[in-house]
């Protein structure tokens, strides 16, 4: 199971539905940093299950009683939130969380039954955290730890973290020299650079004035230079501004994000250009929509 779960979400962007806007990184993080104090050092009393995801938690929801939540992570698009202090020491881990194509985590105070699209709850001294998923398309799952398999499995192929220091312009000129994907591809790979997912990509695509069909094995450090700092400066703005709420997006607190109305080129098809008021371009590559200005991003 853990094997098919790995390829299933590893493989959701090659999905055939995955054009349509999904929480990024931004929104993740923006979700981590929600949950993150309240739940730090909770007990979590029980925990609820609704309509089943595609795939199972991966262990009693039983045996999670009594644990005492720890401070929730990131990698990627993934939140890690650790469990310890079990009744069985055996089973101390966490639960590995990804929201899919329209999923989000909200903080409550109730207890009622979950509703529809509600999978997953989990009730703890300071309230209760409950996954909402319209598509199905997340995952809860168990892992004793994140260097264990599924967690581990899951996480081995994504390159670094967008401000990570180490990460410069020479290291994703070395990792894509001679490679003639769409650098717009490229990006979203993420076995190179993690957080560039669709709606960021294009927009750093933008401030670096790269065209998204520009071969990657084509780009000179100095443009993946600055196409780097392009990614983290929109990644930065889309942080202070509470991510992206094209469909289905809230926070852990249900307030929406703003970045969508401060957009380049994202989504504006057919829209001038506010640098130039040439009218926006959208192309399809690889089943996602990007959008560009062909005067300010020449190949």
């Amino acid at each position: 199971m853990a094997r098919r779960l790995c390829r299933w979400l590893i493989g959701l962007a090659g999905c055939p539905y995955h054009s349509r806007p999904m929480p990024e990184l931004p929104e993740v993080e923006i979700t981590r940093r929600g949950i993150a104090a309240p739940l730090d050092g909770a007990t979590l009393r029980a925990v609820q299950l609704g309509k089943p995801l595609r795939w199972p938690l991966g262990i009693a929801s039983e045996a999670l009683q009594g644990a005492r939540i720890g401070h929730a992570q990131r990698r990627g698009k993934y939140l890690w939130l650790p469990l310890g202090d079990l009744r069985d020491p055996g089973a101390r881990g966490g639960l590995l969380l990804h929201l899919g194509m329209s999923g989000s985590l909200a903080l409550d105070a109730g207890d009622a039954p979950l509703g529809a699209h509600q999978h997953l709850a989990l009730l703890t001294d300071r309230g209760r955290l409950v996954l909402t998923d319209p598509r199905r398309f997340g995952a809860a799952v168990w892992s004793a730890s994140l260097d264990h398999d599924p967690a581990r499995k899951l996480l081995q192929g994504l390159g670094a973290e967008p401000f990570d220091p180490a990460l410069s312009g020479g290291t994703l000129r070395h990792a894509w020299g001679g490679r003639r994907l769409a650098v717009k591809q490229a990006l979203l790979a993420g076995d190179v650079v993690v957080g560039a997912g669709n709606i960021y990509a294009c927009e750093a695509l933008f401030l670096a004035g790269i065209h998204p069909a520009t071969p990657a094995g084509r780009l000179s450090e100095a443009r993946c230079e600055r196409l780097l700092a392009a990614l983290r400066d929109v990644l930065r703005q889309s942080l202070q501004l509470g991510g992206s709420s094209l469909r289905d997006f809230r926070d852990a607190h249900g307030v929406n994000g703003n970045y969508q109305g401060q957009a380049w080129v994202y989504g504006r098809a057919g829209e001038p250009c506010r640098r130039c008021q040439t009218p926006v371009r959208r192309l399809v590559q690889g089943q996602r929509s990007s959008f560009y200005c062909p005067r300010c991003q020449r190949r």
